[in-house]
């Protein structure tokens, strides 16, 4: 058989291409954070990551030119060996301390953090216990590791004792969750968890991608629950509330030392560039002198929850910016994803298996440079769409 025929046999893509209703790789003439343009189309943002609006904040637009004016547009070299600069060793120190944590480590990209981390840590005598809503990077960390994997259902506690029960005495036990769950919006019951670690001696990370710079004053999930202390690794990525392209790992020192020099991910891929770690640190600053940035962010998002569940819109159980229209229909929430974004609203439609079966839903999302007219705006349009397709 040719190891090609599957890549012509795989024609559904082309198919949505044909049909209009391709919602995927769409090549965006500017991002301005709130607003985007597509071919001269303007559509409100609802479908981004950028939670305090921070890619086109002055300092953080500034740090990074500064940095490519000062040390070019790469490091050219793994952190192993040529591509660390003091700006990495700064930006590392500086997130342990927003993240409360002794020591921090940067990698190349969110998805290589979850991929090194967990490979390193979970050898041939351990077991990796994940949450069943876990991220991909998170699953394929797990697959790329020597030691067995376990699936919990969701923010299901007696499921995760279950799961804990059986592993053989003398594992070692690594819990990995999503602090906060990027398609459905919900938090991870860290205090729950940590008990459970507690009573059967595994250890716990925690995703913090998508709740850093959003939860817990901005300083995560763990911040938000005060088990800061209890939490042994916080992970996040720089692709979010940090307005740049990279990511990192947070803990005690000497668990960190041993993933610096046991993640394959770190050792064999290149730094991040100057301008992106710049940006970070920039991003960082402007979280400290402008928390209303914060309070912005989650004032918008629970203003939006309130109004779409008023209008009769099931939004599952998301308490954060990430907000949910749940269909559970490919098609029909292919077709509303049309609809809006021919209103003028971008917005992220989510099939399986990205979520389970019959859970297909609108990802939307909000920031806090979101304006009270854009949100209002929003929501007329989600209310007469929902009433179209028949959700409301």
């Amino acid at each position: 058989m040719d190891i090609f025929e599957k890549c012509h046999n795989y024609t559904i893509a082309k198919e949505a291409m044909a049909g209009g209703y391709y919602p995927y790789f769409i090549p965006l003439t500017e991002n301005e954070g709130s607003e985007a343009t597509f071919r001269g189309h303007r559509l409100i943002m609802c479908g981004s990551n950028n939670y305090l609006g921070l890619t086109t904040h002055p300092k953080v637009r500034q740090a990074a030119m500064d940095a490519i004016s000062r040390f070019g547009t790469s490091c050219t070299g793994s952190r192993f060996l040529n591509g660390t600069l003091e700006l990495h060793e700064q930006l590392e120190h500086e997130l342990a301390e927003w993240s409360g944590k002794e020591a921090a480590l940067v990698f190349s990209t969110g998805m290589q953090t979850n991929l090194g981390v967990i490979s390193a840590l979970v050898t041939r005598e351990d077991v990796v216990i994940l949450d069943k809503q876990d991220h991909a990077s998170i699953v394929d960390g797990a697959k790329l590791a020597w030691g067995e994997t376990k699936r919990f259902r969701h923010n299901d506690m007696a499921d995760l004792e279950r799961a804990l029960s059986k592993v053989p005495s003398g594992k070692g036990m690594l819990i990995v969750v999503d602090g906060l769950y990027s398609m459905e919006g919900d938090i991870a019951p860290l205090p729950g968890i940590i008990a459970l670690c507690k009573k059967y001696g595994a250890r716990l990370m925690v995703d913090d991608a998508h709740a850093m710079g959003v939860l817990g004053g901005g300083h995560g999930t763990a911040a938000h629950f005060g088990v800061t202390q209890d939490t042994d690794l916080i992970m996040s990525t720089f692709s979010k509330s940090f307005a740049s392209l990279g990511g990192f790992i947070a803990g005690d020192e000497p668990i960190v030392h041993y993933i610096k020099h046991h993640a394959r991910a770190l050792i064999f891929s290149a730094s991040i560039p100057a301008p992106n770690a710049a940006a970070v640190l920039a991003a960082l600053q402007v979280m400290r002198e402008e928390p209303e940035r914060i309070e912005r962010v989650n004032a918008n998002a629970a203003y939006v929850r309130r109004e779409l569940r008023r209008l009769g819109f099931d939004i599952g159980a998301s308490e954060t910016p990430v907000v949910p229209i749940i269909i559970g229909d490919d098609m029909r929430t292919l077709f509303a994803w049309k609809v809006l974004f021919e209103a003028g609203v971008f917005v992220n439609p989510i099939l399986a298996p990205a979520v389970p079966e019959g859970r297909q839903l609108l990802r939307t999302s909000y920031m806090a440079t979101h304006t009270d007219e854009q949100l209002s705006r929003v929501l007329e349009i989600y209310e007469r769409v929902g009433k179209q397709v028949g959700l409301i």
